[in-house]
């Protein structure tokens, strides 16, 4: 098994999970922070938010994609201006989570990194804008950092995975998949996976933007990975299906949703995890305005 080891690049009303106690890993989970097509401004919830996950002093934050507001097709955007919004990226989110000395890990949303056609752009300068930032973490694979890789974090597992268009995964990406579990699940206490789109629908008029595989459900229920975390559909819920727990989060930015079966949308906010000793998982939203 290849294994690499970054340094960061940065110097050092809802219900929500009790702080670990003796050895619990505590993560919060941002998702869906950014605004319309070629933004490089953010709301002030992202700020909020991020004062707020420093306050908590996590052990690790993810992003589970769109952090940038990349996709645009008439026309499409050009180098500078994805530049720019990265840039706005890094100085409202990035910067102070890692001079905080808390690791970041990421995965490719469509708004950030979309493997349509004609997006190719976009992928490349997520790739080098993450490669330059890579996180201060082990990486048991980091060959296709910053779209794909597992990393090992406070003995729990972590797949980010790149998952930016609807339906099921390819060969390649279900064998790598199946590969690192069986080398890698057994040396650690617990096992989460994370990409942008959820395997089954969250919110009303979404439903059709998900994984949709049973095979990719089993083969992570099977192996025993804990939780799934996406993001793209802007409603937090926490539901099983399958032997699967799926955490999705709510958004950041633009277009909150409602939960399907939910009379109102969700609220901006975060997700915040705690992996206790046994790898069991609590999880619950921070929501604004006060993220308390």
């Amino acid at each position: 098994m290849r294994r690499r080891a970054f340094l960061a690049a940065a110097a050092g009303a809802a219900a929500f999970p009790a702080l670990a106690q003796g050895g619990g890993l505590r993560i919060a989970v941002i998702s869906d922070l950014n605004g319309g097509y070629g933004s490089t401004d953010y709301r002030a919830d992202v700020d909020r938010a991020i004062a707020r996950i420093l306050d908590l002093a996590p052990d690790l934050v993810i992003c589970t994609g769109d952090m940038v507001a990349g996709q645009r097709t008439r026309p499409h955007l050009a180098e500078p201006e994805v530049a720019a919004m990265w840039a706005a990226f890094h100085t409202r989110v990035t910067d102070p989570i890692a001079a905080a000395g808390i690791p970041m890990l990421v995965t490719p949303g469509n708004h950030d990194a979309s493997a349509y056609p004609g997006f190719e752009l976009e992928r490349r300068l997520f790739d080098q804008t993450w490669t330059r930032r890579a996180p201060g973490v082990v990486l048991l694979d980091g060959e296709r950092y910053p779209f794909r890789y597992a990393a090992s974090v406070g003995e729990v597992l972590f797949l980010g995975l790149d998952v930016t268009v609807p339906g099921p995964l390819d060969p390649e990406e279900m064998n790598w998949i199946a590969h690192i579990l069986r080398e890698e699940r057994a040396r650690h206490r617990a096992a989460i996976a994370f990409g942008h789109i959820p395997v089954w629908p969250v919110s009303a008029g979404r439903e059709r933007e998900v994984i949709g595989d049973a095979a990719f459900r089993d083969l992570l229920a099977g192996n025993g990975v804990a939780a799934y975390l996406c993001g793209h559909h802007h409603a937090f819920l926490d539901s099983t299906k399958g032997g699967l727990r799926q955490i999705a989060q709510s958004c950041l930015g633009g277009g909150p949703r409602r939960p399907i079966g939910a009379a109102a949308r969700s609220p901006r906010g975060f997700t915040e995890l705690v992996v206790e000793n046994d790898g069991r998982i609590a999880a619950g939203l921070r929501a604004a305005p006060g993220f308390s």
